[in-house]
């Protein structure tokens, strides 16, 4: 087990880490010209320079429009047709119990009693998920690898698997795609690319990247050739399933043939035929939705976390799945090895990092004496650094048992 005291002492005052170079921390004082050189010489992109004030989110409401109009009678089929395309059941039930006058007592009288059943089953449901009850921007603020997700003007990043290319969905849900072989830098827009919270490249493919959205998955294919800066909204098209908003995560199969999405309000795990656009649902009892997904190098498994002390890895040959529970927080985020036999987590609330491991035919083995185990790998938590006469000290947390037993159920 490793921890923070056999890294290299902090910087100080003054000095920054810039970048890592041949398994090196390369510092400098905190000037734009030392980031600029650092840029320009070794990785040979063009200046990436983000301001936050030139920045401005949409200002588009989910609410409808309708109120912008001028109100007019309308029969109350047509009512509550409009409220069933709008808000489903819950609007045409809603609609119904509000017309007086209109319908049937005795449709009225039913249709109050299912209001109140629906009510009374979405409290019930939103106090076995709390999670549910949040709000969009809550969900994915909750749920998105980036820590400040609503304030900090970059909302996602994704560096190609394969070429020195890499995608920045910013604060207004424009992407920018920088490369060190092109002073050209696009930037994606489309109408439906709104609350940008996952980014994803094919793998073995130059052009194609998976970006997902409040309401769905766009797959932009960008010409690395052209020189436009603003490629066409026809470059991208639309994945999307009911209920399976706002998406957190995406993963594609290490030979780009499959592509994963997540959502924390949906309880199966979409795979998707993008060539053909056609998903087929993995769903699981339990978790209340699915937050996060890694897929192996090897494709041999995946990693699904949920919003619960719960994940799952799924087996993708013939896509069967373990429940391993935590016992403290959910499951923040996760890698695997080459080789797809171990995997590295972090469970929110602690300063460690966790070791899987697993044999070539998918059975766990014996780590740390148990054959359900997951180790300590990693001490993370905080440690004391001497710094010539300064001394920099952070108390460490209450020691932690270096094996934990995870059951499978």
């Amino acid at each position: 087990m490793i921890s923070l005291s056999l890294f290299p002492p902090p910087n100080t005052d003054g000095c920054v880490t810039l970048y890592e170079l041949n398994n090196q921390l390369v510092s400098g004082l905190q000037r734009d010209e030392d980031t600029h050189t650092f840029q320009n010489q070794v990785l040979g992109f063009p200046p990436v320079i983000v301001l936050k004030e030139c920045l401005k989110p949409h200002s588009r409401s989910d609410h409808s429009t309708k109120a912008a109009f001028i109100h007019h009678c309308e029969p109350v089929w047509k009512r509550t047709a409009n409220a069933w395309h709008d808000s489903g059941l819950y609007g045409l039930l809603d609609e119904i119990t509000k017309s007086d006058d209109e319908v049937p007592r005795w449709l009225k009288t039913i249709s109050g009693c299912a209001l109140a059943v629906f009510h009374w089953v979405s409290s019930l449901h939103g106090s076995l998920s709390p999670h549910l009850t949040l709000s969009t921007e809550s969900l994915l603020s909750e749920f998105s690898q980036v820590t400040d997700w609503v304030g900090y003007p970059l909302r996602a990043f994704a560096w190609h698997p394969h070429t020195d290319k890499f995608a920045l969905a910013l604060l207004d849900d424009s992407i920018r795609v920088y490369n060190s072989k092109s002073e050209t830098v696009p930037t994606l827009k489309h109408r439906l690319q709104k609350n940008v919270s996952a980014l994803a490249w094919k793998p073995l493919c130059a052009s194609v990247l998976a970006v997902g959205c409040q309401s769905c998955i766009l797959v932009w294919n960008i010409d690395p050739t052209s020189l436009s800066t603003r490629p066409s909204s026809g470059c991208a098209h639309v994945l999307s399933q009911p209920g399976h908003c706002p998406v957190t995560s995406l993963a594609w199969s290490p030979k780009g043939g499959l592509l994963l999405s997540a959502s924390p309000v949906d309880t199966s795990m979409m795979v998707w035929d993008v060539s053909t656009e056609i998903c087929v649902p993995l769903q699981r009892v339990g978790g209340g939705g699915v937050t996060y997904l890694a897929w192996s190098p090897d494709g041999s498994r995946v990693l699904a976390a949920t919003p619960s002390s719960v994940f799952r890895v799924w087996e993708t040959r013939t896509w069967t799945c373990e429940r391993w529970p935590t016992l403290r927080g959910r499951c923040q985020t996760g890698c695997w090895s080459p080789d797809g036999t171990r995997l590295l987590f972090t469970v929110q609330g602690e300063s460690v990092i966790y070791l899987l491991t697993f044999s070539d035919t998918g059975e766990m083995l014996a780590t740390g004496g148990s054959s359900k185990t997951a180790s300590i790998c990693a001490d993370l938590s905080k440690t004391t650094f001497e710094c010539g006469d300064e001394e920099i000290r952070w108390v460490r947390s209450p020691s932690l048992p270096h094996t934990r037993h995870l059951p499978a159920l």
